[in-house]
């Protein structure tokens, strides 16, 4: 593998860089507690030492001149960009070196040992001027005839944002400037050329892929905004024909692990545990440990953002900031803490955060409450999806709570099929009692009907609010069996009855004035609820843009509404005098 850095003539002669480990280095002192980190970083620590002692026999060599070259060519040939980095040389953090060294110091054979690597940390850590570096060197530092690299997006403009960082560096760094041809000028630069390999660098999104790329560097910016795994798997495909090929995915946390992101995020998670074995996969996840809350206690933070290791570098204020603005704005905690802290949330802006709904858990039975009078929502469901039943269940003494109490129904037959495309254990639901399967690979409208009777039964149910969607199939089931149900109420699901009912049950949680007993599929779907809002600030709960399901929460929220309006006091008749 041909390291040396650029075309420099032959009587111009590089400085040797010192042989000093810095990947190594990080490594041991993260796992001594000299460095803060969080549990992914602490396994892929583990995982580089625990490699060094036994990847030879799986074929793999620990080439410590490979790793420092490559950190040789971030810290002598590029240059940063940008207020107080403008032009300054590329150091790179402990790390960013312990990154790029794994990345360029592990081999098979003569070739990189890691055709993929995944990074995730905070927002403004620092990993896209690593991204452009990656993909620097890949242009004018590897030896690759005809190397393509490419920043990909799924969309051309979000490709450039990463592209113009790129761009940058090249007009920053007096080696690259001297030796990279650019096509277009200033802001409209769109290819970066190197004529001594016949390379180049240009963005790419996924409506430019029909052409086949083939690239030697893979540059993937905002993972977790990638709703497909298009980009990704069109870069892979081309990679076949690339000896050393590299696929260099960069992210914030995201939301809802049923997605590209998510995916790839548990992946690396496994692959950096030992949980399972993939040598040419490489991680670098950042997270925070389970109870730590970046809220209350900034010691956590830079496990979340490992450029906050290293005092006077700018972050810590706008992170603070942030944290104050999620305290006072509960709709902006979600967000702050994924962007920011590396916690992923269910949905990209969460309707009710943990915060906001773990308050409201206490413990309580369904038997506790028999005999009571109750409200009840029905969210019947298509063929295969979640049909939910809840009942909002009176106090027995006033200014006590009101009780969600949730029932909900999957097809039994493709239950384990659903488990591996919702990245939810049903079947561990089902057994401890939280879900009902009815017979057959359908939803059986029968089975719910005479389960919901049944419920229904045990208390003084006034109405059952429902969507009016397949509510004309469920009442006629009703009367062919021969069954009695509560009254039936229609609910629209549009903005004129959602919005209004969406305020008092927001009113209710905030309030704890409605409790829940931390049933877990309920509580499942309140970290997924999303909402959209119209011009008018109108909101309404929108299934399509949560990334996992919600019915639970959309039933609980119908048997509030319709309690709200009962207990609402009614209208005096007007006197009318003639």
């Amino acid at each position: 593998m041909n390291t040396e850095v650029l075309d420099k003539p032959k009587t111009t002669r590089r400085r040797k860089p010192a042989q000093v480990d810095r990947a190594t280095d990080y490594a041991r002192r993260v796992m001594d507690g000299e460095i803060i980190a969080g549990p992914h970083v602490r396994d892929a620590c583990a995982r580089h030492l625990r490699d060094l002692h036994e990847a030879a026999s799986r074929g793999l060599t620990w080439s410590l001149p490979h790793a420092v070259e490559a950190i040789a060519f971030f810290e002598e040939v590029l240059c940063l960009n940008g207020g107080d980095y403008e032009g300054k040389p590329f150091v790179l953090q402990p790390w960013q070196a312990f990154i790029v060294g794994c990345i360029y110091g592990w081999l098979r054979g003569d070739v990189r040992r890691f055709r993929v690597a995944y990074v995730e940390t905070g927002k403004g850590s620092g990993k896209s001027p690593l991204a452009a570096g990656v993909g620097m060197k890949g242009l004018t530092a590897d030896g690759e005839a005809r190397a393509e690299i490419y920043a990909a997006a799924t969309k051309k403009d979000q490709a450039m944002v990463l592209f113009r960082d790129a761009v940058a560096m090249f007009q920053q760094s007096p080696e690259l400037y001297k030796r990279l041809t650019p096509s277009g000028a200033g802001e409209n630069v769109w290819n970066l050329g190197y004529r001594a390999t016949g390379s180049w660098f240009r963005p790419i999104s996924a409506d430019d892929g029909q052409s086949g790329p083939r690239p030697h560097i893979a540059l993937i910016d905002e993972v977790h905004e990638h709703k497909t795994a298009q980009v990704v798997e069109m870069m892979r495909a081309g990679t076949k024909s690339r000896r050393q090929a590299l696929i260099f995915m960069i992210t914030n946390s995201g939301a809802g692990k049923n997605t590209p992101c998510g995916i790839y995020h548990e992946y690396a998670c496994e692959i950096a545990a030992g949980k399972r074995i993939d040598d040419s996969f490489f991680s670098f996840v950042c997270g925070l440990d389970e109870g730590d809350d970046p809220l209350v206690d900034e010691s956590c933070w830079p496990k979340a953002n490992p450029s906050l290791q290293l005092a006077g570098l700018p972050g810590l204020q706008y992170l603070r900031e942030q944290v104050t603005e999620a305290r006072g704005m509960p709709a902006k905690e979600a967000i702050v803490r994924r962007l920011n802290f590396c916690q992923w949330t269910a949905s990209i802006n969460p309707w009710l955060s943990a915060a906001v709904w773990e308050p409201c858990r206490e413990d309580f039975s369904a038997e506790e409450l028999r005999g009571r009078r109750a409200y009840a929502g029905l969210d019947l469901s298509s063929t295969t999806d979640l049909t939910a039943f809840v009942l909002l269940v009176e106090p027995e003494a006033p200014g006590r709570p009101w009780s969600v109490l949730p029932y909900c129904w999957l097809p039994e037959e493709g239950l384990a099929d659903r488990v591996q495309r919702d990245r939810v254990d049903y079947i561990a639901w089902k057994k401890a009692g939280h879900i009902e399967t009815t017979p057959g690979r359908a939803i059986s409208k029968r089975h719910v009907l005479q389960r919901v009777a049944q419920i229904c039964s045990a208390f003084e149910v006034q109405n059952i609010a429902a969507d009016r969607w397949r509510l004309a199939d469920f009442v006629q089931i009703a009367a062919d069996e021969g069954i009695t149900l509560p009254p039936m109420i229609e609910f629209g699901q549009g903005f004129k009855d959602m919005s209004p009912a969406l305020d008092q049950f927001e009113t209710a949680i905030l309030n704890r004035t409605v409790r829940h007993n931390g049933h877990p599929v309920l509580t499942w779907c309140a970290a997924n609820a999303v909402t959209d809002s119209d011009p008018a600030g109108n909101r309404k709960l929108n299934k399509v843009k949560a990334t996992g399901r919600i019915d639970l929460v959309v039933a609980a929220v119908m048997a509030y509404a319709s309690a709200a309006a009962l207990a609402a006091p009614q209208p005096e008749p007007a006197l009318l005098i003639l």
